[in-house]
């Protein structure tokens, strides 16, 4: 009785050859005349948000229409929720968590008949140099905190993620066009100085951090996106 010849021992697998083994390419369906088929991944629609948000505070392009990414009501509460949540942390400190020095802020009261009298312009040149001079007074904070004797973990990830928030901002509202805004044409009544006052604890800071993001952003923006839809 014969026995079957014996099958020859496999070749060596090169890594090409292995790689293309364990990941063949996507097979070329051949698609009837008039009908063009497409394969794609499932959608799904927080992805492009969240992308957004990981990458604006790197300072990173964002795919997508990032002038109406701020037109999500879930981008700018998240950092509502972050300025209201330091506060909450810094009330519970001594003193209100007390800085070695006073540092100047944007006035945050908001009279809402007087602001919905104002300009589209004059609007935008309060929220602008607000968010400016905000965005000092955190840095600014930042360096105290760096330069203090025993700085708390917890206090400086407040102030780092408030660092992160308004820069995210600050690339939010520029896509939106709020810098070519705040610029009034020559014969516009001129926006009104903007008021300021000075605090001395990171608690009154997160304070007027969150009043901000709450009423005079959140009500230009609001109007903004408003505006874009019609």
């Amino acid at each position: 009785m014969k026995l079957p010849p014996l099958l020859p021992p496999p070749s060596p697998i090169t890594s090409g050859a292995r790689d293309e083994q364990t990941c063949p390419p996507n097979p070329t369906l051949p698609s009837p005349p008039g009908l063009t088929l497409s394969l794609a991944l499932p959608e799904c629609p927080a992805l492009p948000l969240l992308l957004s948000l990981l990458l604006i505070p790197l300072g990173l392009p964002v795919l997508g229409t990032p002038a109406r990414l701020i037109c999500d009501s879930r981008v700018l509460e998240r950092y509502i929720l972050e300025a209201k949540e330091a506060e909450n942390v810094t009330m519970g400190c001594a003193d209100g968590c007390s800085l070695s020095e006073n540092i100047t802020v944007p006035d945050t009261k908001v009279n809402f008949y007087a602001w919905r009298r104002k300009e589209v312009g004059q609007q935008a040149v309060e929220v602008w140099q607000g968010l400016a001079l905000l965005s000092e007074a955190i840095l600014q904070s930042q360096a105290l905190l760096a330069n203090s004797s025993q700085p708390s973990d917890t206090l400086r990830l407040h102030v780092d993620k408030a660092v992160s928030g308004l820069r995210s901002l600050t690339s939010l509202l520029r896509a939106m066009g709020v810098q070519r805004e705040a610029v009034l044409p020559p014969d516009a009544a001129s926006a009104a100085p903007l008021r300021t006052f000075t605090v001395d604890t990171l608690c009154k800071l997160f304070r007027i951090y969150s009043n901000f993001l709450r009423g005079k952003l959140k009500l230009y923006t609001g109007e903004a996106c408003r505006r874009g839809d019609r």
